[in-house]
């Protein structure tokens, strides 16, 4: 799947892994797309998705591993528009006529999906700037990438459709700086490198992702700028992103042992050191302005959560 504007792509393609042998496609798509299964098969019925070159239109049947299935989400037909929500306001860093940068909080969900219809940073941004609707895909509007929800900082928003276009075209060419602080188990052995593995769905669990010898390029440049020792062993690393896979950081550090502390899907809850979320912030993002071509560049603070894991390492 090609996702390097953070798993925002409107046409996705991917192999079937075996973990996913015999699953029904509407199941399958509704994965994939990450929409509800009565929006996938809309999808379905509109000739949006294809298995090995040919056009499906009926999602009861099964896939096999191995088989090669595209889903085209701009011909989405039956998903609900996302709804303006007036009820809180969101910390904007930066905006001007073509783009702003918003400081994402803990919890918040980047944009409706299967199981979050409402509720979503794209629903309170429709309120306060009605402009984005008609920008980039309809579903996410102005979105060009996205963070986890237990992950806090930085999210680059278009508000033009020129400028979602050239950001869009930034994060393929792997022009934008992603910058994250993260905290993880252990301390790596070296204390700088990069991560390359190629980075899937797990063949075991489909809702997760894992580093696969199919899967994706993926590259993750890190540093470790701190180490604490009690209660017990940590690092503070910093992540820079080459690419903008589905989960990249917190796999990639799971691969080489260093699972982000709090993140419950990758071996980061643990014994030890009690935290609410995945220690994981973004705190630089880095690009050539759409209009003026100028290198603007963003930073936010740690979170006072993150500040307080911190303060009680030592």
């Amino acid at each position: 799947m090609s996702d390097d504007t953070g798993g925002l792509t409107r046409r996705v393609t991917e192999v079937i892994p075996a973990s996913l042998e015999g699953v029904r496609i509407d199941r399958v798509v509704s994965l994939i797309a990450d929409i509800s299964r009565s929006a996938a098969a809309a999808l379905i019925a509109a000739g949006g998705v294809s298995i090995e070159g040919e056009v499906i239109t009926a999602g009861k049947a099964k896939v096999t591993q191995g088989q090669s299935i595209t889903v085209d989400i701009s011909q989405a037909k039956g998903p609900t528009l996302p709804l303006a929500d007036g009820t809180r306001t969101l910390e904007v860093v930066y905006i001007d006529d073509d783009v702003m940068v918003v400081n994402k909080p803990a919890g918040l969900v980047v944009h409706p999906g299967a199981g979050n219809q409402t509720g979503t940073m794209v629903n309170y941004l429709l309120a306060a700037y009605p402009d984005i609707a008609d920008v980039g895909d309809p579903l996410r509007p102005g979105l060009v990438h996205r963070l986890d929800a237990g992950t806090t900082g930085l999210v680059a928003v278009a508000r033009t459709q020129a400028a979602y276009d050239s950001l869009v075209g930034q994060l393929s060419s792997r022009s934008v700086t992603r910058v994250y602080s993260v905290l993880v188990w252990g301390t790596p052995a070296s204390a700088h490198g990069v991560i390359d593995a190629p980075i899937g769905r797990d063949q075991r669990d489909p809702t997760k992702m894992a580093v696969v010898v199919d899967g994706r390029a993926s590259r993750t440049h890190y540093a470790v700028e701190q180490k604490f020792y009690a209660p017990t062993a940590c690092a503070l690393v910093e992540c820079r992103l080459e690419t903008g896979r589905t989960h990249q950081i917190r796999v990639h550090l799971a691969s080489i042992g260093h699972s982000v502390v709090g993140d419950p899907t990758y071996g980061g809850v643990r014994a030890g050191l009690r935290v609410g979320r995945p220690m994981l912030h973004a705190r630089e993002l880095a690009f050539d302005h759409p209009r003026t071509a100028e290198r603007r560049t963003f930073t936010a603070p740690q979170p006072a959560d993150f500040t307080a894991v911190l303060a009680a390492l030592s």
